[in-house]
C-alpha cells in the first residue's frame, strides 16, 4: 500500500507522538526526527532520524534523503533558513516557512501582532545584555515578565518583582534559551483575570475555532488546562478576530495555538505556536477530534467535520521530580479508576527515556459529563497525583 503522504516531523516529543498517531490513522508515512534516540514520537513512527534541528548540514541532508511531501516542525529551535530554502524549491513546510521563522522568535511574532496588525499586547522591550535588560526593566516597570525570545515549555521565563532580581532573571533566561540568539523580551505585567489558548485551524476551506481552553502555569510552563473556559460572547469574538488576523498573516494550513490574556472584556494577544499546543492536550478527551487530528487533517487537506464537545474536560500534567535513566511508572490502575459514574478519566504516558526535574512524563485527562469544569479539573488533578514514578537510580 502506498502512503497517502510522507511526513517529516521535526521534533519528536509528546505532542509529536500524538500527531504521529493521528497522521498514521489517516495512512501517512512518518519520519520522526529529534536530537536523541528513542524520543516519544520515534517509537510510533515508520522511520527515525537523530540530529539537532539546528544543524545546518544535517537538516537538509535528512530532507534530501526522505523527500517528504510535508515538513512538519514540532519544536521552535530549527534552522529556519533551511526550511525557507526548501519551501522555495517546492517543498511544503507546515504551516509555512514564514510562520516558522516568525513564531520561532518571540520578538518577530510580537512585532507582527503589535506593529503590523496592531493587536492589543502588553508593553515590551528587548535586551541582548544584562545592562540592556536593566534599562528595559526601568522602562517597562516592576513587576515585569522576562522571557528568552526563543525557548519552549516556559524554559527561562520568570517574573522580576524587585530590582535585585534582574540579574537572576537574566541568567535564568540565558540558561533556558534555545538556539543561538542571546536575546530576551521584557514584558509589562498584565493584571489579567485568566489566560486562554484558542486553538485555531486554518484550512483550505476557511478557519475553524475550538472552544477556548483555560490553563494554569507554574515556572512559565502549563500545569493544567480545561475546556471550555468561561468567556463572554464579546470576549470570544475578540479573541477569534485577533486569532484570525494573525494566522491569516502567517499563512499556510494547520492548527495554531493562539494565547491570550483576558481582563474583563479586554482580550490581549500573548503568544502563538504554529502547531498543536501543550494546553490543548485536553482535547484528547474533550472533543470528537483532538487538536492532533485537526492538525493532521488540515495539513493533508482533508475535510474537517463539525467539532463536537463531549462535555467539560480537563488535563493535569504528571511531572518528574529528579533526574533518572532507570525508572518505572506506577499507579495506573488507581489513576484510571473513575471517581464517580458520570466522570471519565484517562492517562497518557509519554514514554520518555529519561526523567528530569519538572519534565512532563505524562498527562491525566478527565471528562465530567453534564457538569462543570471544576469537577473535571479536580478529577484530572486527582488522577495525576495517583501516578508515581519509581526511580531505580
Amino acid at each position: 500500500m502506498t502512503a497517502i503522504a510522507r511526513i517529516m516531523l521535526l521534533g519528536s516529543g509528546e505532542l509529536g507522538r500524538e500527531f504521529v498517531i493521528s497522521a498514521k490513522r489517516l495512512g501517512a508515512h512518518v519520519v520522526a526526527c529529534d536530537s536523541y534516540a528513542g524520543a516519544p514520537a520515534m517509537q510510533l513512527a515508520d522511520e527515525a532520524e537523530v540530529f539537532s534541528m539546528l544543524d545546518g548540514a544535517a537538516l537538509p541532508a535528512a530532507i534530501d534523503r526522505h523527500r517528504p511531501d510535508f515538513i512538519v516542525p514540532e519544536v521552535e529551535a530549527i534552522r529556519t533558513e533551511v526550511l525557507k530554502e526548501y519551501e522555495d524549491r517546492g517543498f511544503n513546510v507546515v504551516p509555512s516557512a514564514r510562520a516558522t521563522v516568525m513564531t520561532m522568535n518571540r520578538d518577530r511574532i510580537r512585532e507582527v501582532a503589535a506593529t503590523e496588525l496592531r493587536l492589543p499586547t502588553s508593553g515590551y522591550r528587548y535586551a541582548e545584555s544584562l545592562e540592556e535588560m536593566r534599562a528595559a526593566v526601568a522602562a517597562i516597570g516592576i513587576p515585569c515578565i522576562v522571557k528568552p525570545v526563543m525557548s519552549s515549555s516556559g524554559k527561562g521565563q520568570s517574573t522580576v518583582r524587585a530590582t535585585d532580581g534582574i540579574e537572576d532573571a537574566w541568567n535564568y533566561a540565558v540558561e533556558g534559551m534555545r538556539g543561538d540568539r542571546k536575546r530576551v523580551i521584557v514584558e509589562a505585567f498584565v493584571d489579567f483575570d485568566y489566560e486562554i489558548t484558542l486553538l485555531t485551524v486554518r484550512t483550505r476551506d476557511g478557519i475553524i475555532f475550538c472552544d477556548p481552553i483555560g490553563h494554569r502555569q507554574e515556572r512559565g510552563d502549563y500545569q493544567e488546562s480545561w475546556q471550555p473556559a468561561a468567556m463572554s460572547p464579546r470576549a470570544i469574538a475578540a479573541a477569534q478576530q485577533q486569532a484570525r488576523a494573525v494566522v491569516n498573516n502567517l499563512g499556510g494550513y494547520g492548527l495554531f495555538g493562539v494565547e491570550f490574556f483576558v481582563a474583563g472584556e479586554e482580550v490581549i494577544f500573548s503568544e502563538l505556536s504554529p502547531r498543536p499546543h501543550d494546553t490543548g492536550m485536553v482535547t484528547l478527551i474533550s472533543q470528537n477530534l483532538s487538536e492532533f487530528d485537526l492538525h493532521a487533517r488540515a495539513v493533508l487537506g482533508l475535510p474537517i467535520p463539525v467539532i463536537r464537545q463531549h462535555g467539560p474536560s480537563a488535563s493535569a500534567v504528571i511531572l518528574a521530580d529528579r533526574d533518572s535513566r532507570v525508572f518505572t511508572i506506577e499507579g495506573l490502575e488507581a489513576a484510571l479508576t473513575p471517581p464517580a459514574p458520570d466522570i471519565e478519566v484517562d492517562v497518557r504516558i509519554f514514554n520518555k527515556p529519561t526523567a528530569r526535574r519538572w519534565r512532563r512524563m505524562g498527562v491525566a485527562l478527565a471528562l465530567a459529563r453534564n457538569d462543570d469544569t471544576d469537577r473535571a479539573r479536580d478529577a484530572a488533578r486527582d488522577a495525576a497525583a495517583k501516578i508515581r514514578i519509581d526511580y531505580r537510580c
